[in-house]
């Protein structure tokens, strides 16, 4: 695709809109369940859990941060993996970390659907949850095609309505927490550390999605590391303070069936858990928009480098967007999320997504001797060489260590079926 095409682009996205990206792409559905899954095994010690695989994990972040500020294309983990180890790596790079992205789209609109069913009745039965999944699909699909500044709003508009009720869930039931809850005394049983590890992981994951969109922001280079780090970093302390008021407010004993939602209810009563089941409703919309803006940008990126059929690389003439990967992305979560086929993907989701983060930081070295100077010379540059990259590398080592088989043989097909369509671009190239 010529370079000429991709510069049609337009670099709509602010500060502002990368922040709302990165954060969107972060909190989900997830921190609604999880407090009291990870509190099972950890107990008052989740809330530090929570901060301290944050921090271990922000050493991935801090990679990838690096990364973004050589490149001022879309495509993010694709063009990292390409220019390090080749077109091969590149493809299956943006292969995976494109179906995590669009499978869990699938999933956090079934969950979507779910959590509107619990709000009112008219919403349950089999024919509302596809009405919602429809709508709710079509319409951010639309949104995008019709423009990047578009779907930026449209997820400003839910992170505002997400984030609010969790800052006043934080605000009111600081009022609970003790200094035993803060600073508990009983000792940390490890036996479930990997897989608790694992679990609360998926709530920091979705932080690529803004290197992806770096062709449509403004001043990528040095506006990503920036919205990168320090939404991360915000995004973590959120956790902490969220899952310190669930320890101090649900008993022991209810951690297994307890959620966000309990909280509310305990706080505010019924106005408080409907308030903290909207919050949810407008979190997972936030995340479904993030991943509508970004994951079409990682066919367009795979189109771009020849990688994928040129078809795929079409701009519109009007918005300036990347239409047609739109629409793809758009039926084919449709399609998953309609017919509950999506559900083994998105167990392997994580997997191939942690792939993804170490196939990127790897390109690293690689990198840093292909930037110009100049480039260099600018760049988000990490202090102590290599150290924070190697942790990266370990922690995503360790993590992929905790999956189980299952996970790793849905992951196994999806790359063999990715090899296939590859194969075949390669193929027609050669032909021509």
């Amino acid at each position: 695709m010529p370079a000429s095409q991709a510069s049609h682009l337009r670099r709509d996205i602010g500060f502002f809109g990368a922040s709302f990206l990165v954060l969107n792409s972060m909190i989900g559905a997830g921190i609604f369940a999880l407090p009291g899954k990870v509190a099972v095994n950890a107990g008052l010690l989740s809330p530090w859990l929570f901060l301290v695989v944050g921090v271990l994990f922000l050493s991935v972040v801090l990679t990838f941060a690096e990364l973004a500020s050589y490149y001022e294309k879309t495509g993010g983990p694709v063009i990292y993996a390409t220019e390090a180890f080749g077109p091969l790596a590149g493809f299956s790079t943006g292969w995976v970390i494109y179906l995590a992205r669009m499978t869990a789209f699938a999933a956090n609109a079934t969950v979507m659907a779910t959590y509107l069913a619990s709000l009112n009745d008219f919403f349950a039965g089999d024919i509302a949850r596809a009405v919602i999944i429809s709508v709710l699909t079509v319409g951010l699909t639309w949104a995008n095609v019709l423009g990047v500044k578009d779907g930026v709003r449209t997820m400003g508009v839910f992170t505002i309505l997400k984030v609010t009720p969790l800052l006043l869930l934080v605000l009111i039931g600081m009022q609970h927490v003790t200094g035993g809850s803060l600073f508990p005394g009983a000792p940390f049983i490890a036996d479930e550390l990997g897989g608790t590890t694992l679990l609360l992981i998926y709530a920091y994951v979705g932080f690529e999605t803004l290197a992806v969109t770096a062709g449509e922001t403004s001043n990528p280079r040095s506006m990503l590391p920036k919205a990168l780090v320090g939404t991360v970093v915000a995004t973590g302390l959120l956790y902490f303070l969220i899952v310190l008021v669930f320890v101090s407010i649900i008993a022991p004993d209810q951690y297994a069936s307890a959620t966000l939602v309990d909280v509310g209810r305990v706080l505010a009563g019924s106005f408080g858990a409907f308030a903290i089941t909207l919050a949810a409703v407008f979190s997972i919309g936030g995340n479904l928009a993030s991943s509508m803006i970004a994951a079409p940008r990682l066919i367009f990126s795979l189109a771009e480098h020849r990688l994928l059929p040129r078809w795929f690389g079409h701009i519109h003439v009007s918005y300036a967007t990347p239409d047609r990967c739109i629409l793809i992305m758009g039926g084919m979560a449709l399609v998953l999320a309609l017919t509950g086929s999506f559900v083994k993907l998105a167990v392997a989701s994580s997997v191939a997504r942690l792939l993804g983060y170490l196939i990127c930081i790897a390109s690293l070295p690689a990198i840093r001797r292909k930037a110009s100077p100049e480039v260099r010379k600018n760049a988000y540059r990490l202090k102590g060489g290599y150290s924070i990259p190697v942790v990266g590398l370990a922690v995503c080592i360790w993590l992929l260590m905790q999956s189980k088989a299952d996970s790793w043989i849905a992951v196994s097909i999806l790359i063999a079926i990715g090899m296939f369509f590859y194969w075949i671009e390669k193929r027609t190239n050669l032909m021509q």
